[in-house]
Parts: C-alpha cells; structure tokens; sequence
C-alpha cells in the first residue's frame, strides 16, 4: 500500500449522521487541506466572519484597548470601568508598581498595579491615576459561551502597533488545561489585550504564543486566559482582596539543540517556561527533512509528561500528546510535512508540576501505547475523545483527520478503544461519504474501513463515539 498521512482538523464544524446529507456543497472551503499527505498538522482554520461584523467589532472596542509601557517591554490590556480600571498580564506588568498606559485617542496616563491573579494565573489589573471618568469599556461574555469554531477577534499592540486587529477562530477550548486556543494572530504586545466573539464581548485576554524565543513571532497557536478565571480575579480586585504580591518572573529559555537518535534528561523546574495555564515547558529545536518519520518520546516518575511540536516559521503544523506512549508518557509519532526547522515543548500536564523527565528523539515510528508494534508503513495517532470536543446533534463527540490519497488505491482504518463504542465515517473533498463502520466485527466494538479510494485528493475521518456523551482514549490507525 502507498504510504498516506493524517493531518488533524482542529475545528468542529462537520454535521454527520443524518444531517450529512444535507451539506449543500460539500465540505466548508477552511476544511479543504493540501498537505501533500504528510504531517500531523491541524488545519488552521480561516475566518468565515463577514467584513461588517469584523468593522463593526473593531469600531466597538478598540476605543477601549490600550497599550501599556513599562522600563522593559510592555503590552495590551482592556479598560473595564469607566472610571479607570484596567485589565491585563502580570507579566506585561512585571514587577513594576506604576507603568505607562496609553488611551486609543491618544491620551497618556501613569497607572498604578493593584491586584495579580493567583496561582501562576497571569493577570493584573492596573487602576489608572487622575481620576478619569466616561472611559469606553469592554464588555465581558457571558460564562460558558465560547464554542470551538466560532470567530474570534484580537485586539492590541504587537510589536508596538497601537490598535492592531486579527481575526481568526477559537481553535480549541481545553477544559482540563483551562485555556482557549486560536489561530487568530497573536504576537508580543498583543498579551493583555482582549480575546472578542461576534458580539465585541470578551471572551478571554490573550496571554501567550507558542513561539521560539525571545524574538520569536506568531506561529499560528495563541491562548488566551478564559472569563471564567478572569470573572473571579475582578471580583477579588474590586473587593481589596487581590494579591498584591509580585509574581515570580517568567522565564524566556531559548530552544536547546537536540539531535536525532539522542536521548536527553531534563527538568522542570523554576527556571522552565511557563504556559498560560502555568505548565511548565522546555523548548528543543531539531532540523527535520520533508517526508521524514519521527518519533518523540516523553516519560517521567515525576511528573505528567505533556508533549508539543510545533514549527517556528509555518502555522499550519503543530501535534500534541498527552498519553500517547502508554501509562503517563507522552509521545508523537509523525511524518514531516517539510524541511526545516521544529520545536519540541516538553511540558507537563497540570499547572506547576516539577520534576525530571527523560526526552528522546529517534527516526522512525514508534509503537503502539503499551508497547505494540505498528504495522510496517502504517500511520498513527494515540488521542483522547471527550469534552472539549465538538458534539453532533445526538450528543456523541467526534474528532476530523484529513489525509491525501490516491485514484485506486487501497488504504485501512481501524479506530480502537477499550473505553467507548467506537465509530468511522470517510468522506472526500465533496462532502460525499464513501464509507462508514461501527463494529469491524461481531466480536469486538472497535470500527474498521477498507475502501478503494475513487479519485486523487483530501479526504476527511470522522472519530465518533457510537452514542451520547461516550469518551476515552483511541488508537486510530491509517494503512
């Protein structure tokens, strides 16, 4: 069999089930992936927001986003109240007490840092001085209404540009990691700033890219801190019972040289990186090759390893594992999409976990969880199913992987797992299906397909759940 690839869709925007037959003109234009068939890329969704909502957002806001300067840097942040209250990053704030905030109309005023968020939370809020009054706020969303795939706005200052707008999608919602990711360009000094749905309401501050160092620009992955950490933090600045302590400073290690083949040990510690859910991470930094098959692997007694690949010059690539390697330990098996430089983020799981952890970087595809042996030319992915996931009309969660195939050529899907009922749909770049599966056989609940492809180009899997609300790790399989 030729050899074909994943890449993973990040946005949950297929209706399947019975409303696939009702898909007008196939699949929506952001899902139509050209990769090349390699690579575990997610597709980096384009905004399909019309041009007057994005003119009538940025009108609406961006009199209420503000640059703030301080001796070594600086940033964005939101004017909450009218009478002066802003809302940012501890780290645009750093440790100083008063910093320079500069209104959208121009007018300059000192502000003095009253309150940081808790617990690694990077937020601040910085009441301003004069006494102003009739300031242009932000308005703040409503708890629990942020969808994956919704159109997301940021406004800010990056690279020092006053009042620059973004647009893109909420790329991911994760609930255990308690951030909000998206493709929406976000770059230094735009930490701070708001994060907007369609409405102008705030539905997170954008905090942090993954980037690769101190010069570092947008990859195609921003977080932003949601409203639901963000509601409590000014509360507790409005009632006096905001920290008032400087938070410990943030580290910018740049990305160590790892070598193919090579095993390294490394620690998370003080001194690591820091995400805005306040993981941990050490970033590496390794040339790859077009069409060359790698394997990461992450494992540790002492924390819960969490892997990340990314690529510091394209957006459309990152890979992320949690548990991949079996037990605790994380790992990424992938084929290269292109030559150049990766980064690998050795991260943990939780907020703040310290501890050692051994990191190899080997050429190759590595084995299933647990120690199985993939079959020869097979690509696969270990993931988890579950909330955070798009759902369909029934309830049941699902997950989108595209691949490019070939005119007559015969390709596998198996979809394994012993936690939930599993289920497969296949269907090409018109949106029409060409198989689906739920049990391979009378003895076992895992899903298979072995189709003839009918023609050259993209094709999406469908990973479901076989009813409502079924979640858990799976093994899915390409061959």
């Amino acid at each position: 069999m030729a050899e074909v690839a994943f890449n993973r869709l990040t946005s949950g925007s297929l209706m399947l089930g019975t409303l696939l037959a009702l898909l007008p003109c196939g699949l929506p234009t952001e899902l139509s992936i050209r990769m090349g068939g390699v690579g575990l890329a997610p597709a980096l969704a384009q905004s399909t927001v019309d041009e007057a909502t994005t003119i009538r957002v940025y009108d609406q806001v961006s009199p209420a986003v503000v640059a703030i300067t301080t001796s070594d840097g600086g940033g964005s942040g939101s004017i909450i109240d009218a009478n002066g209250l802003i809302l940012t990053n501890a780290h645009v704030v750093g440790t100083e007490s008063v910093v320079t905030v500069q209104l959208s109309d121009g007018r300059t005023f000192e502000g003095d840092v009253v309150g940081y968020g808790e617990s690694r939370l990077d937020l601040a809020a910085v009441r301003l001085r004069g006494n102003p009054t009739g300031l242009p706020t932000v308005t703040i969303a409503p708890l629990n209404s942020v969808r994956v795939g919704q159109s997301a706005f940021a406004i800010g200052s990056p690279f020092g540009l006053q009042g620059t707008l973004t647009v893109g999608i909420v790329s991911r919602i994760d609930t255990e990691r308690n951030v909000i990711q998206t493709d929406a360009a976000i770059n230094p000094g735009n930490s701070g700033g708001p994060l907007l749905n369609r409405n102008g309401e705030m539905i997170g501050v954008n905090t942090s890219i993954f980037t690769t160092g101190e010069n570092g620009g947008n990859v195609g992955i921003g977080f932003a801190i949601p409203i639901n950490e963000v509601q409590p933090f000014l509360a507790s600045v409005r009632s006096g019972t905001a920290s008032a302590a400087v938070p410990t400073g943030r580290s910018n290690r740049e990305p160590t040289p790892i070598a193919l083949g090579s095993t390294v040990q490394g620690q998370l510690d003080d001194s690591s990186n820091v995400l805005p859910d306040g993981s941990l991470y050490n970033p590496y930094r390794f040339e790859g090759q077009a069409g060359q098959t790698i394997t990461i692997d992450m494992s540790s007694q002492e924390i819960d390893p969490y892997l990340i690949l990314i690529a510091p010059d394209r957006d459309d690539f990152s890979v992320q594992d949690d548990d991949g390697g079996g037990g605790l330990s994380s790992r990424i098996s992938v084929q290269l999409p292109f030559t150049g430089e990766y980064i690998i983020l050795a991260n943990s799981l939780a907020e703040g976990e310290l501890g050692n952890y051994q990191l190899s970087l080997s050429q190759g595809a590595g084995g299933q969880p647990g120690g199985g042996a993939a079959s020869s030319g097979a690509e696969q992915i270990a993931g988890e199913l579950g909330a955070g996931d798009p759902t369909l009309q029934d309830g049941s969660y699902y997950q989108e992987f595209a691949f490019t195939g070939q005119a007559g050529q015969q390709i596998r899907i198996l979809l394994e797992s012993s936690d939930f009922d599993t289920y497969l749909i296949l269907i090409d770049s018109a949106g029409n299906r060409i198989a689906e599966n739920d049990d391979a056989s009378s003895s076992t609940t895992d899903a298979e397909i072995i189709v003839t492809l009918p023609s050259t180009g993209d094709y999406t899997v469908i990973v479901n759940s076989y009813e409502a609300g079924q979640q858990g790790r799976f093994l899915l399989t390409l061959e």
